[in-house]
């Protein structure tokens, strides 16, 4: 997952643009990897708190940082849509891939506003369209085709939650931030092949794998064959499969 989608990463690091001695708040850090990039921008003096609502990501953050050997970040369970932390506590906010699967993500950045100092920035990513992101969007489509479930409403938590750039626009200014700005990050997705993708995909998206987990063995294989041929057709004429995630920077 690092390895293919460094990229956005680097970017969102790129926009943060924190100083030597900043202290940076990661919320739903995962691995924690975007966060430690962030890290050694800010070393010596600056330091990383790494935060996530789960216990067992922050579990691998903590023995992934001691691989890589980020001393300057801390842990901490929390919950972004309700902070235990100060107001003015930090200088920046990164979250990659975090905002779009909470439940109410303008009250997640209305936090994120008020633990930051006066001039201080988040730097987001969101995954744009499904159309734009078919090795995600294929295998749900093809299970709301199949009436297995249904269309998610506007609104809901989920990987497309904050795709349309309308909701970008929205969720900061109603959150209270003076400014922000919008670009597009894309990268691809690199599969030895479709067996690969169904594999890789099913581990990143839980949702869609219990989905497919409470099916018949002979509707899961049509399903299965079905994304297989198409993402194989991608493969074939391209060689990957392409993504495009939003970069969200706000003041």
């Amino acid at each position: 997952m690092w390895r293919q989608t460094e990229p956005v990463s680097r970017r969102l690091a790129e926009r943060l643009a924190a100083q030597p001695g900043d202290v940076v708040l990661d919320l739903a850090c995962g691995m924690g990897d975007t966060g430690f990039l962030v890290a050694r921008s800010i070393a010596p003096d600056g330091r990383v708190l790494a935060t996530d609502f789960s216990p067992e990501m922050l579990d691998r953050a903590r023995r992934n940082a001691a691989e890589q050997g980020a001393e300057n970040v801390e842990f901490r369970l929390l919950d972004a849509e309700d902070m235990d932390l100060p107001d003015d506590s930090v200088d920046g906010v990164v979250c990659r891939f975090g905002y779009m699967l909470m439940g109410d993500p303008v009250r997640a950045l209305r936090e994120t506003r008020r633990v930051l100092c006066d001039g201080g920035r988040v730097a987001f990513a969101v995954w744009a369209a499904p159309q734009e992101n078919l090795w995600a969007a294929l295998p749900a489509l093809e299970l709301i085709t199949r009436g297995h479930v249904p269309p998610p409403e506007p609104g809901d938590p989920g990987i497309f939650a904050m795709a349309d750039p309308a909701r970008i626009a929205d969720a900061p200014e109603r959150a209270g931030f003076a400014d922000h700005s919008v670009e597009q990050v894309a990268f691809d997705w690199r599969y030895e092949g479709p067996d690969e993708h169904w594999e890789l995909t099913l581990k990143l998206a839980g949702p869609l794998a219990d989905a497919l987990g409470e099916l018949p063995e002979e509707e899961r294989a049509q399903i299965r064959q079905s994304v297989s041929e198409r993402i194989g057709a991608i493969l074939a004429g391209r060689g990957s499969v392409p993504a495009l995630v939003h970069v969200v920077t706000a003041s």
